[in-house]
C-alpha cells in the first residue's frame, strides 16, 4: 500500500470521486494537455483485444476508457466503486455496461474475462496487492493484464519539472476547471508516493501474473505494465 492510500478508506475515496464526476473527463484532458486520449489508445493496443473477447475495465469511472476498449470489438465491462462516476457515465454513454464493483471483491466469477485492465486507479486502492490478485482471479489462464498508471519520468531534469507541476500547477489548474479541486491535491500526492516501474512490476509478479513487462509513455509520466495470467 502507498502512504497516500492509507490516508483514505474506500468509502472516502468513492465519495471523493463522486464529487469530481461531473467534470472529471474534461479536467483530466486539460491537466494532461490532451495526452489522456493517446494513453487510452495505447492501453487498448497493449491488450491486443479481439472481437468476441470479454474485457474488464476496473476503475472505469465514467466509462471513457471502457468506450475506448469497446472499439476493438470486444465486449467491454466497466466497474467502479464510485456510484457518482457511474451515474455520470450511464448518462453520457448509455450503451456501455457500467457496474458498481469493489476492486477487492469483484462481482464476477473466476476466469470470467479474457483480459483485464485498470487505468489510473490502482494507486487509489487501499490494498494494491489484493486488487492485483482479485484481477487474476477473474481472468482466465493465459489471459492478459494491462495496468496504465502514472509512474516515474526517466529523465532527471524532466522529472523535476514534472513533480513541480504536480504539486504547484496541477492544483491551481484544477481550481479553475474541476468541481472538487481539493481532490486533485490528494491525487497528486498518490502519484508522488507510487512505486516506480520496476517496483510495480515486482508486485504484479508476486500477485500471480507472469511475463511482466512495461513500456513508458510520455517519458515515463505514464507506464503500461503488461502481464499474463499463470496457467
Amino acid at each position: 500500500m502507498t502512504r497516500a492510500s492509507l490516508d483514505k478508506q474506500p468509502h472516502e475515496v468513492a465519495a471523493m470521486f463522486d464529487g469530481v464526476a461531473q467534470r472529471y473527463d474534461l479536467t483530466n484532458t486539460i491537466l494532461s494537455f490532451g495526452r489522456d486520449r493517446g494513453w487510452r489508445r495505447a492501453t487498448r493496443a497493449a491488450l491486443n483485444l479481439r472481437p468476441g473477447e470479454r474485457v474488464l475495465d476496473l476503475a472505469a469511472g465514467t466509462g471513457v476508457s471502457t468506450e475506448e476498449l469497446a472499439r476493438s470489438g470486444a465486449y467491454a465491462v466497466g466497474a467502479d466503486l464510485s456510484v457518482g462516476m457511474l451515474r455520470a457515465g450511464r448518462r453520457s454513454r448509455p450503451g456501455l455496461a457500467l457496474l458498481a464493483g469493489d476492486a477487492l471483491a469483484l462481482p464476477f466469477r473466476d476466469s470470467a474475462f479474457d483480459a483485464v485492465t485498470i487505468s489510473f486507479g490502482l494507486r487509489n486502492v487501499v490494498d494494491v496487492d489484493g486488487a492485483l490478485r482479485e484481477l487474476a482471479r477473474v481472468t482466465r489462464p493465459g489471459g492478459r493484464l494491462v495496468v496504465c498508471e502514472f509512474s516515474r519520468p526517466t529523465f532527471g531534469p524532466f522529472r523535476t519539472v514534472y513533480l513541480s507541476y504536480l504539486m504547484r500547477a496541477l492544483p491551481a489548474v484544477a481550481r479553475r476547471v474541476s468541481s472538487n479541486p481539493d481532490a486533485y491535491v490528494y491525487l497528486a500526492d498518490t502519484i508522488r508516493a507510487w512505486p516506480d516501474q520496476a517496483a510495480l512490476a515486482d508486485r504484479i509478479a508476486a500477485a500471480g501474473w507472469t511475463r511482466v513487462a512495461w513500456r513508458n509513455l510520455t517519458g515515463g509520466v505514464v507506464a503500461l505494465h503488461r502481464a499474463v495470467r499463470a496457467a
